[in-house]
């Protein structure tokens, strides 16, 4: 007998065709936003749920679903998962890396460039028709090529992001990150390590890609942003809540920093109301990795693992991969 899985998104048909190959499929091609009560329901009877950032599975979650062993995230971040519950729980948990890394990285890139080169607000004037004569100043922004790049949080994506500020921009390419990379690794990302402080006060245009937890809540607010240059972009790709979203409306709005792009926000969809009224930042909705040969990638591990798991007793990309041993 086939075991029984939960498809919680909507997914490419190609992929769901592959996943009836081996399962017992309950899909839902309608996109609905179930809630957690609603999730728990369908979760019944399943082994095994391909999941997005929208299933918060947690412990509430996993006592009354005591069938399922596998959560498959199509996506790199899992802070929808509480993974010491899961492992708790044994059920194993898994995610994307790799795959999203260099779709995620130009996003970044292109996100620093909108940002520092006003592009959002100067379409928006030019959409109004407020656009009738050139001025020397009209929507002078900053310089991207010979500035100074800062990212916070150096994995996979942080330098991918790096090799192109140093190489393709001939920017200054400054890091932080828990731990500092080898020497062959910084010099392959032309990257040099500072502490977060010197981060803040030299980057023209500072970029976060580092993974949420509650110990990286808020890591930039009010007070890493008053340390910033007033000339200053912030990009935010990771997770919405390392940033203070009403503390950087507020910077956005006092001139404390002069833009920003984000692609992720606290409560996101719901983005701060003080963020929408601004014009100096760009904002998009949690599409750094949408690219149809990205996402389709994203979607197809995520089946892997699976099939890996369920069908033969490995997963590729395991998160917790002590639940495998016990």
């Amino acid at each position: 007998m086939k075991p029984n899985i939960l498809v919680a998104r909507a997914v490419f048909p190609q992929v769901l065709t592959l996943l009836e190959q081996h399962f017992e499929v309950t899909s839902n091609q309608d996109d609905v936003l179930w809630t957690p009560a609603q999730l728990i329901a369908k979760l019944q009877g399943k082994q095994g749920a391909f999941t997005t950032g929208s299933q918060r599975i947690d412990a509430e979650l996993l006592a009354t679903c005591p069938e399922l062993k596998i959560c498959a995230n199509m996506a790199v971040g899992y802070n929808n998962f509480d993974l010491d519950a899961m492992t708790a729980a044994g059920v194993l948990a898994t995610n994307t890396p790799d795959v999203l890394t260099e779709t995620t990285a130009d996003f970044g890139f292109a996100l620093i460039m909108a940002a520092a080169r006003r592009m959002a607000e100067s379409e928006h004037f030019l959409r109004a028709g407020l656009w009738n004569s050139w001025r020397y100043d009209m929507f002078a922004g900053s310089d991207v090529h010979g500035s100074t790049l800062g990212i916070l949080g150096m994995g996979r994506i942080g330098q991918a992001i790096a090799k192109r500020g140093a190489h393709g921009f001939g920017m200054k390419v400054i890091y932080h990150n828990r731990s500092r990379l080898d020497a062959a690794t910084e010099a392959a990302c032309g990257a040099a390590y500072v502490s977060k402080q010197d981060l803040l006060q030299q980057a023209d245009h500072l970029i976060l890609v580092l993974p949420y937890s509650p110990e990286a809540y808020h890591t930039i607010g009010a007070a890493e942003l008053a340390q910033m240059k007033p000339t200053a972009t912030l990009v935010n790709i990771a997770r919405g809540g390392i940033v203070d979203d009403a503390a950087l409306a507020a910077a956005l709005r006092q001139g404390v920093i002069a833009a920003a792009g984000l692609d992720v926000y606290e409560g996101e969809p719901k983005v701060h109301p003080d963020l929408l009224a601004l014009p100096n930042v760009v904002l998009t909705p949690h599409i750094a990795s949408a690219t149809m040969p990205t996402r389709l990638a994203m979607a197809q591990l995520a089946a892997d693992n699976l099939i890996g798991y369920l069908v033969h007793g490995k997963a590729l990309t395991p998160l917790n991969p002590q639940v495998v041993k016990t």
